[in-house]
C-alpha cells in the first residue's frame, strides 16, 4: 500500500523547517518510529532539496509542493517541486566551498534520485530513501534523466 501527502509552502527559508517537520511526522503516522534510519534520511533530503528550491528556485515563484511517499516495503520517496526549469546539477566542491555540497548529500544518502520535467510547470526532484539504510547507501547508483 502507497500512503502519499504532499503540501504547498511558501519560498521562504523558514519553510524548510516546516517542511522536515511535516515529513517526519508523515512518516510517523504512517508506521515509521523516531529510531528508524529512513525517517532521518527522508528528514535530511527533504531538507537540502527544500534549501535548493529557496535558494535556487525562480524568483517571482511564491510557493513549492513537497511530497512524502510511504512506500509498501518501508521504504519513502520524497518529490520537491518548483516551477524552475533549470535541472540541479551535481558540482565540483573544493574544500573551503561554503555551499555546493546539497547535492553530494543527496547522491549519498538516496538510493537513487533524479529529475522529472513538468513541462511548462517547471520540475521534481525525487530522492529514494530504502528501508534498510545499508541498500541506500550502495555503490553505482542510477541517477533519473527526467524521462
Amino acid at each position: 500500500m502507497l500512503r502519499r501527502n504532499s503540501f504547498r509552502l511558501p519560498r521562504h527559508p523558514a519553510s524548510v523547517g516546516l517542511a522536515r517537520h511535516r515529513v517526519r511526522d508523515h512518516l510517523a503516522v504512517w508506521g515509521h518510529g523516531p529510531d528508524d534510519p529512513a525517517v532521518d534520511d527522508a528528514v535530511l533530503l527533504v531538507s537540502e532539496l527544500a534549501t535548493n528550491v529557496v535558494r535556487h528556485g525562480p524568483l517571482l515563484e511564491r510557493e513549492f509542493e513537497v511530497a512524502v511517499t510511504a512506500l509498501a516495503d518501508g521504504s519513502c520517496l520524497i518529490e520537491v517541486s518548483d516551477e524552475g526549469r533549470v535541472e540541479p546539477r551535481l558540482r565540483i566542491v573544493r574544500e573551503d566551498d561554503e555551499t555546493g555540497r546539497g547535492l553530494h548529500l543527496v547522491e549519498t544518502i538516496a538510493a537513487a534520485w533524479g529529475v522529472w520535467s513538468r513541462g511548462s510547470h517547471g520540475k521534481t526532484v525525487w530522492a529514494l530513501v530504502l528501508t534498510d539504510p545499508g541498500l541506500s547507501r550502495s555503490a553505482g547508483q542510477d541517477v533519473g534523466d527526467g524521462a
